[in-house]
């Protein structure tokens, strides 16, 4: 354990040194502009069609409708992966899975995560002077040397991956419900369902477990606190910023808070996103107060919803993948069709950003790292290729050109991890596979290999419901372009120093603040938020 305080030593005095009034010394000195702070906020199983801006259908989410009438919208935002780590580890790195090595999603037992090889963005910004927090969801590996603190981040404060992915003494909302965690000896499971209870969810401050289990009902209001707790400190510390917080919501289980709405229909989903659009609100207005002007809040997700819950998922608004639906399975999360990965986006930054613009532009969770470290003022690190594109001269110049190519990996409903499987060429996209994720009926669709592609074009189709006609001008003009940009890809991945995550799995791995409980029971003093703050 010598090395990991010596770790935790240093991450401290290296914060330490400039946390009371020393700008001079941080700054060596120089008399320049101050670097723009930056908050993301990544939301978790969140549809295209829960942002009311994006769909007048949904009347529960005011404060992200006042940031986009604020900022800037984005109508044609994807994520980088259609499920959880991979489409964390793409927006950290920059990099698809097939680059960064996180192809699916890491497990309670996982001993591995993020390969330590691949810079973060939180790495990056740490030596261009920023401090750096996360608050949230991490996912991407918590054991040994793969913890957020050691991955970039001076502050963490959240839970090491989903929260269903753990028992709790407040299960929350779910179908069926999960039973709370076991107070006897010996591993249990639901008989209802493959509920994991064997170990409790963690809350994690730093390296120490604060809270096992964590409760649920009472997480979006401790996250909104430490949120604007870190805006505060940090901005008093006289350097710049980034918060990264991945929110809980909207993954299910709903918390215990939300059973107070009608639990037919979607009011319990409904309920979940007002209770997340309040935190998201707390946090602009936590920045505003702080640092209005100076900070850049990017809001987007991590994929599209999980149908396989029903009335507990959200909505793709018109992206429905109807080709896929009579064949079985759900389009969406876990799906390369546009509801598993076109996701929610808002940039907010008033001075900067122009205020109740929508934008078209085709964009993607990858051009957050490249555009972060643009404006920063910092540098790409090298020996390495990115999939990402620095998105400036659309956020602040109106340009409506952002990829005219962007590639799709599998992350789950058919076939290999990771394999780029559909290719969106401008408005046109091509599937080498198809398949549908569980649906909420049980349904799955089978993985289906398409040779030569389906092609569909998403300005005449958006729902993707009828392919060009392979004998077709229109089809034979794109296809060769296709096969060109696939195999460009591929012939560059090849040659780029790509890495290969450790999805070993060992029992000793998963979190536990008490070996003697099976499910670990333990509650904490707060620790402090930086060294020498206070509590």
């Amino acid at each position: 354990m010598a090395w990991l305080f010596l770790k935790v030593l240093l991450v401290g005095v290296s914060f330490l040194g400039c946390l009371y009034p020393l700008v001079d010394f941080c700054f060596n000195g120089e008399t320049r502009a101050p670097k723009p702070n930056f908050v993301i906020i990544l939301a978790d199983d969140m549809g295209w069609g829960d942002l009311g801006a994006n769909w007048a259908e949904t009347k529960d989410t005011a404060n992200l409708d006042q940031m986009a009438a604020e900022g800037m919208r984005f109508v044609d935002f994807h994520a980088a992966a259609s499920t959880c780590s991979p489409s964390r580890a793409a927006l950290l790195t920059g990099r698809l899975g097939l680059r960064n090595g996180v192809t699916h999603n890491f497990a309670v037992t996982s001993v591995g995560g993020l390969p330590l090889n691949e810079t973060t963005l939180a790495e990056v910004l740490q030596q261009a002077g920023y401090v750096t927090g996360m608050i949230g969801k991490w996912h991407l590996g918590h054991h040994s040397s793969y913890h957020p603190n050691f991955r970039g981040f001076d502050y963490y404060f959240g839970i090491p991956y989903s929260h269903d992915m753990g028992c709790t003494d407040s299960p929350g909302y779910d179908l069926p419900p999960c039973p709370a965690c076991p107070r006897g000896e010996g591993p249990s499971r639901s008989p209802d369902r493959d509920c994991y209870t064997d170990v409790a969810l963690p809350l994690y401050e730093n390296l120490r477990i604060v809270e096992q289990p964590v409760n649920l009902s009472g997480l979006a209001h401790r996250y909104a606190e430490k949120a604007t707790q870190f805006i505060q400190r940090a901005s008093a510390s006289g350097r710049p910023f980034l918060l990264y917080v991945g929110l809980a919501h909207m993954h299910v289980p709903l918390t215990r808070t939300q059973l107070s709405a009608d639990p037919q229909g979607r009011a319990p989903y409904a309920a979940g996103l007002r209770e997340m659009d309040g935190l998201v609100g707390q946090i602009k207005d936590g920045a505003d107060r702080t640092a209005k002007g100076n900070t850049f809040l990017w809001f987007t997700g991590d994929n599209g919803p999980w149908a396989q819950k029903c009335e507990l998922a959200g909505s793709v608004g018109p992206f429905t993948g109807s080709w896929q639906v009579p064949r079985g399975g759900s389009p969406a999360k876990q799906t390369t069709w546009e509801g598993g990965h076109r996701v929610p986006a808002v940039a907010y930054w008033p001075g900067r950003v122009p205020g109740n613009v929508t934008s078209a532009a085709l964009l993607s969770v990858l051009d957050i790292f490249p555009t972060v470290v643009a404006l920063a003022g910092a540098s790409l690190p090298r020996g390495r290729h990115f999939d990402g594109l620095d998105a400036s001269d659309v956020l602040f110049g109106g340009s409506q050109t952002g990829h005219r190519v962007l590639f799709h990996p599998n992350s789950g409903a058919a076939g290999e991890y990771g394999a780029l499987q559909t290719v969106r060429l401008e408005r046109y996209k091509a599937f080498y596979v198809t398949g549908g994720a569980r649906a909420c009926d049980g349904s799955v669709g089978p993985a289906r290999s398409h040779e030569p592609p389906l092609i569909f074009n998403l300005e005449d189709d958006v729902t993707e419901a009828v392919p060009l006609d392979t004998g077709s001008a229109e089809y034979q003009r794109v296809l060769p372009q296709v096969r060109e940009v696939l195999a460009n890809v591929l012939h560059d991945i090849a040659g780029d120093n790509v890495s290969r995550a450790d999805y070993t799995q060992d029992p000793a791995a998963a979190p536990c603040c008490d070996p003697h409980q099976t499910a670990c029971r333990c509650q904490t003093a707060s620790q402090p938020m930086f060294p020498g703050a206070g509590a």
